[in-house]
């Protein structure tokens, strides 16, 4: 579904006749790459259902993995406020840039929850210092994450059990800080079970996304 507002879009701003065109993946959000398109470019971008550039070293249109597979299905266009960018969401199939990586920036095109993702790096890191020998540890690797791992899984397990109550008691009380504080916890103990168990909060995404089909 394309934006409306796409109409407007001033192609005569450049003398070429080509406005910037950037790739964002629907999904991840991630920037995956950027290309050029003029009116015919886009038209049949929005026509197929797959987005097409103006080359300017081949110069002719040009589909997006029309030789690789590697093609970006359409989900949106939106217009700049100044009529002049567009803004094009996609579903890629397969590795964005020509060199074969998921963008053009050599960046994984990962979903990120922001500092959940960041803490869910911390944790994997501190699991892999769990799995060393003791006696061969470093002393800044001791933490709270480490200790709890060396308990085994019923332990982490069992925190997770003991912060839920804590949630549900606190939420039956007005102390706002508190049940926030108590959910925190909760949360943080939840992401350590789920590593623990060889996921990661986009694997429990990916299933709340099926089931909402």
């Amino acid at each position: 579904m394309t934006n409306k507002f796409v109409m407007n879009i001033n192609f005569k701003k450049s003398s070429d006749g080509l406005v910037p065109a950037i790739i964002q993946d629907a999904t991840t959000k991630n920037v995956l790459m950027l290309g050029y398109m003029n009116e015919e470019a886009l038209e049949k971008t929005k026509a197929s259902g797959l987005v097409t550039f103006f080359s300017r070293t081949k110069n002719r249109l040009w589909t997006k993995g029309e030789e690789s597979g590697n093609v970006l299905n359409l989900v949106d266009i939106k217009l700049d406020c100044d009529n002049d960018t567009l803004l094009v969401t996609v579903r890629p199939l397969g590795p964005t840039c020509h060199k074969g990586t998921d963008t053009c920036w050599n960046e994984d095109n990962k979903q990120s929850f922001g500092f959940i993702s960041k803490l869910e790096d911390t944790i994997a890191e501190r699991i892999a210092i769990s799995k060393i020998d003791p006696d061969l540890r470093d002393d800044d690797t001791k933490s709270y994450i480490v200790s709890l791992f060396d308990k085994g899984i019923n332990k982490v397990a069992q925190k997770v059990g003991e912060e839920a109550v804590e949630v549900v008691i606190e939420a039956k009380d007005s102390n706002d800080e508190l049940f926030l504080e108590e959910s925190a916890d909760l949360l943080f103990h939840y992401l350590m079970l789920l590593q623990a168990k060889g996921f990661k909060l986009n694997d429990i995404v990916s299933l709340l996304e099926k089931r909402h089909q």
